[in-house]
């Protein structure tokens, strides 16, 4: 049998550490290993100009890094009451009857763990709602073609009111 001071002699050796499970509490508190990829690894780019790309920002750090969540957000909640999984075929058959019945009369029930954990109701989609059609305009064929139009109304307030300029109009009527 080995003695304390051997026991952690041993077990603090700097060969065993090194292969250990145990780590050190990175920083701001995170736990584990970093595993922050280097700018060649990211897979995510921008564009730069040119045709050319680069590596996109990488991502601020979580503020709840450090902190515990809830079980109730990370581990999947029960589903069915305690003691379900035990029931006599007979009973397994009539409360599937039942569930069957409540179905066919469109009564809706809480299945999934989402559901079930979920607090607050989805926004529902209006059926009226129709996505507006891409222009297939760039953003700088857009910002154009906005100024034109504006340029081409303040040329025909100007011609109705009599005026030569945009600054002697009391309202502008292009945006600065």
């Amino acid at each position: 049998m080995k003695t304390f001071q051997e026991f952690v002699s041993e077990a603090y050796d700097a060969s065993v550490m090194s292969s250990s499970q145990i780590r050190r509490t990175g920083a701001g508190g995170r736990v584990g290993a970093e595993r922050k990829k280097t700018a060649p690894e990211r897979r995510r780019v921008k564009a730069v100009g040119g045709g050319k790309t680069a590596p996109a920002k990488e991502y601020k750090p979580r503020k709840d890094i450090g902190t515990q969540r809830q079980t109730s957000t990370r581990v999947q909640q029960p589903e069915k009451e305690r003691g379900s999984a035990a029931l006599s075929p007979k009973e397994a058959q009539r409360k599937a009857y039942l569930e069957r019945k409540a179905r066919e009369r469109g009564e809706k029930q809480a299945t999934s763990a989402s559901q079930l954990l979920a607090k607050k109701k989805k926004a529902e989609v209006s059926s009226e709602y129709k996505p507006q059609k891409a222009s297939g305009l760039t953003t700088q064929e857009r910002k154009a073609l906005y100024k034109k139009g504006e340029k081409t109304l303040r040329d025909i307030i100007l011609a109705k009111t009599g005026k030569k300029s945009e600054k002697e109009l009391k309202h502008k009527y292009t945006s600065k």
